[in-house]
């Protein structure tokens, strides 16, 4: 099979943009001089009446204004926003500065795809720091968990629930029911994938039970609902910076949302087996796993194309982006996957990454997270009771163990959330795995484990 697939035809119609508020101007009629007789007087009225409704209209900014003064005016204040966020981490005057510039720089380099951070040689481990959360609501095991930039948290279980936290109080906020008391509006079967809008204004959830429910994350009322697969949700992803949707399914496909118009774009197709994950990042772009297909699968959007990664012996169940041009997956072939997006083979897999069972089966990793636009990878075998870290080579030609930290339990799903002086972990820990019920670990605790990463001192 071709490693680069053109689509020779549209799969569906994609949304056409909104038209404008503004209304169709009607045509005047033509009419001879002869057919009317207008009075001198009354059109002295009209056309004082005009001047004097064009005094008393204010101009608004936006007319006067140029299209560059627009934009330095939209610029400043960007900027004075970026400045008030630094001033609430730095005291002095010149660190401000300082992290300002710093902070532009690396947008800039983010929004060209070049963006590389090394941040995996200066963090560790807080121990110390780091926590378990729990709560009632969470009656079986937890699937994936999701966190915003100002420290909420949102999480899901196979009990059909979703729950708010505040991780800088560590305690729950607020909590959406599901399964019989789940009302009109929540889910009913388990709940496998949350993805939350880098703005925080959307919270997307998505069931076994074919459903995307779309929250607004501060009050968690309901938005709206998209149906349209046939089968499980497996995975969401919100492409960064913007409103648009990724849905990955047990149906073979991935379908693409616009929550601003609140509608079905279209439907891509290639998988021949049951989609298990979905990543985006800021580029139009869509990065899956399929499974028992053997395959990664890159979606360009507007290309309309894809491209087709094999190197697992076995499914492969997760895949994460480590910025714009590399991604990491995992599988229960054991192995743990660097990739780049030029190659079709992986730039390095590091096999039996969590070693292997008595009968000597290497351990299904069924969870891997990376620290966006950095060289720092986390990844948790389903039940070999920790979560190691890794640090990605120079030029990503391998992968170099840094630690590792105990867990008890499945590890369903991780999650890095950046902080000021570092990261936290986040991890979704069950006594099942969130796919099926084949072990069960009665000592564990259905909750979120939160694993500080600190920079050393």
């Amino acid at each position: 099979m071709s490693f680069f697939i053109r689509n020779s035809r549209k799969l569906t119609k994609r949304v056409k943009p909104s038209k404008g508020s503004a209304a169709k101007v009607p045509k005047l009629k033509k009419t001879k001089l002869e057919d009317e007789e207008i009075l001198s007087e009354e059109s002295d009225i009209e056309e004082g009446d005009l001047r004097s409704q064009r005094e008393k209209t204010p101009i608004s900014e936006d007319e006067t204004e140029t299209a560059q003064e627009k934009r330095l005016r939209l610029a400043k204040k960007v900027l004075e926003e970026i400045e008030k966020q630094e001033k609430e981490r730095f005291v002095e005057e010149a660190d401000v500065t300082e992290a300002v510039g710093k902070r532009l720089r690396e947008e800039a380099l983010e929004q060209a795809g070049k963006l590389r951070r090394r941040v995996a040689d200066t963090l560790e481990v807080d121990a110390e720091h780091s926590f378990f959360l729990k709560c009632k609501d969470h009656k079986l095991s937890v699937t994936c968990a999701v966190a915003s930039s100002d420290g909420l948290m949102f999480s899901a279980s196979k009990d059909s629930s979703i729950v708010k936290w505040c991780l800088e109080e560590k305690k729950k906020l607020n909590c959406i029911r599901g399964g019989k008391n789940s009302g009109e509006n929540g889910h009913t079967q388990p709940v496998q994938a949350l993805a939350l809008s880098t703005d925080g204004k959307f919270l997307a959830s998505g069931c076994e039970g074919k459903l995307i429910h779309i929250w607004d994350p501060s009050s968690l009322t309901h938005v709206h609902t998209f149906r349209g697969h046939r089968d499980a949700i497996s995975g969401l992803a919100f492409r960064k910076n913007s409103h648009t949707l990724f849905s990955s399914s047990k149906d073979k496909s991935v379908k693409v949302w616009n929550l601003d118009e609140m509608a079905y774009v279209e439907t891509l197709f290639g998988h021949t087996d049951s989609i298990t994950s979905v990543d985006a990042l800021i580029r139009e772009r869509a990065l899956t796993s399929g499974g028992r297909d053997g395959t990664v699968r890159l979606w360009k959007i507007v290309e309309e194309s894809q491209l087709i990664y094999n190197g697992h012996s076995g499914s492969i169940d997760c895949v994460r982006f480590v910025n714009d041009e590399h991604f990491v997956s995992s599988g229960d072939d054991g192995n743990l996957s660097l990739w780049g997006l030029m190659k079709k083979k992986p730039l390095y897999t590091q096999q039996k990454a969590h070693g292997e069972e008595e009968n000597g089966v290497p351990r299904w990793i069924s969870s891997v997270a990376a620290l966006q636009n950095t060289d720092l990878i986390a990844s948790a075998g389903s039940n070999s009771g920790e979560i190691k870290f890794w640090k990605c080579g120079e030029n990503f030609r391998n992968l170099l163990t840094l630690q590792s930290h105990p867990v008890e339990g499945f590890v369903n799903s991780l999650h890095f959330c950046p902080t000021s002086d570092g990261a936290i972990l986040l991890a979704g820990i069950g006594q099942e795995h969130r796919l099926g019920r084949w072990w069960r670990h009665k000592e564990a605790k259905n909750g979120i484990l939160c694993i500080t990463l600190k920079k050393k001192t």
